[in-house]
């Protein structure tokens, strides 16, 4: 059974981080086949780790990009790329963040995020710097 409040909290986060048109298609696309799972990453991840105090959206975003990156989550990291425009998180602050992937999980990961940020950031017209 969901829980009602921690959901309504984790779609109004979702919806700030990503953007209204990302999460309608989202909810449009769910079937009864992945509902649970759906309910489960809104109170999850949007509606208790997203929603926490202890850091803002902007930290919450690089960390994101740096994990997705890391583990070599494309899909993800070029969405989480693009609700950088949402969550305050500029190109400068992605880039610094990538820089740390390649420290850390490696060069060819932080290459393979570097191509996928600048497409990304290309797109909305950020990708120059």
């Amino acid at each position: 059974m969901a829980d009602t409040s921690r959901f309504e909290q984790g779609m109004a986060t979702r919806r700030s981080v990503l953007g209204d048109t990302y999460v309608d298609g989202a909810t449009a696309r769910k079937t009864p086949f992945d509902e649970d799972f759906q309910s489960f990453i809104t109170e999850g991840a949007w509606g208790t780790v997203w929603s926490r105090p202890g850091l803002s959206k902007r930290e919450r975003s690089m960390l994101t990009v740096a994990l997705l990156a890391a583990m070599g989550h494309d899909e993800e990291l070029a969405m989480h790329v693009r609700a950088t425009a949402n969550t305050g998180a500029t190109p400068d602050d992605i880039k610094e963040a990538l820089l740390h992937v390649a420290v850390y999980a490696g060069v060819p990961a932080a290459n393979r995020a570097f191509r996928i940020a600048k497409e990304e950031l290309a797109k909305r017209g950020g990708g120059d710097k």
